[in-house]
């Protein structure tokens, strides 16, 4: 049996991708296999697909670092036939075939039931961008920030993970300030619950080491010297929840946040993160992610259309998040 899959090939330093009629027997091991409605594209997906960073270590391999779609065979003890699940991380994208196909053969210790309220659809319009935002989220509340205690910045706001940060803080009761680098984008962002929206060049240059408190906590995906003026200016016990490197990986900052205003920075990985929280994280996003507002920020494409929004996703072109219908 096959089915249509996106193949990514190495050849010397170049990175090439077609579609494939992919045989079922060359699917990696496994104990669950699952016919594949939907994927997404995430930044890391960007990175793979374009090359600019060694995301997929083995070739040829199915590109996708999530899925959602439904169980057609499992002899996992979790997992029966016709459950709709999520996979998120783990090995997909790197060493093992991930979400660009219509099938995908993983361990059943990497899925996840999806909440019955979410459709698979729903859950790759939230895709690992959102579940990383709400990670994030998660990660501001176990640091007390709550929202009285002021505004909450998100960065990269336009991107994927950006804009379901915002739809999910401001739904929780936060007000959020949106720093993008596209003002044009405004409307958009203040329709998923910003209050405000500020340039992204004011963050985005070298900055005073303790600058004046202005945020109770922030979701940064950018890194470099935002996330170091972002950290300069939260406010006392305020907390910085980061897992971005659009702007770089070095944090060109100072210990005074932390050691005068007691300040939290709390890593997000998002692929390697415990069931347990996973389950969470996703039992979350089920209640407190306004659909209407994951309406607004989502579009769908096909498998042939995933290879040409590689650069643009990484150049900050792709406004919100972009389903891949792997059947279309």
């Amino acid at each position: 049996m096959t089915f249509k899959a996106l193949l990514a090939t190495k050849v010397g330093d170049a990175i090439s991708t077609a579609l494939v009629e992919f045989d079922q027997d060359q699917l990696m091991p496994g104990d669950v296999t699952v016919a594949v409605d939907y994927s997404t594209v995430n930044y890391k997906d960007a990175l793979a697909i374009s090359g600019r960073a060694p995301v997929i270590r083995q070739f040829p391999l199915i590109p996708g670092i999530d899925f959602a779609g439904v169980v057609e065979a499992s002899s996992h003890p979790d997992f029966v036939v016709g459950d709709r699940v999520v996979a998120n991380g783990w090995g997909l994208s790197q060493t093992h075939h991930g979400g660009y196909a219509q099938k995908a053969r993983v361990s059943g210790d990497w899925l996840v039931k999806l909440p019955a309220t979410l459709s698979t659809r729903d859950a790759m319009a939230i895709g690992t961008a959102g579940y990383t935002a709400m990670l994030s989220v998660l990660a501001l509340e176990h640091a007390g920030v709550t929202p009285d205690m002021g505004d909450v910045l998100v960065t990269g706001a336009g991107g994927g993970a950006g804009s379901i940060a915002i739809a999910l803080l401001s739904q929780l009761g936060y007000r959020v300030v949106a720093s993008t680098g596209r003002l044009a984008e405004t409307p958009y962002l203040r329709e998923l619950g910003a209050a405000e929206v500020i340039d992204r060049a004011t963050l985005s240059e070298p900055g005073a080491a303790l600058g004046k408190e202005r945020w109770a906590g922030a979701i940064d995906s950018v890194g470099s010297h935002t996330l170091a003026n972002v950290l300069a200016q939260i406010r006392y016990r305020g907390a910085v929840a980061a897992f971005g490197l659009a702007q770089g990986a070095d944090l060109p900052g100072s210990v005074l946040p932390f050691i005068l205003r007691n300040v939290t920075l709390a890593g997000i990985d998002s692929v390697n993160a415990p069931q347990e929280l996973r389950r969470r994280a996703w039992t979350r996003l089920a209640t407190d992610l306004a659909p209407e507002k994951l309406a607004r920020a989502t579009r769908t494409v096909g498998l042939a259309d995933v290879p040409g929004l590689a650069v643009p996703v990484l150049e900050g072109r792709v406004r919100g998040r972009t389903v891949v219908d792997v059947n279309a």
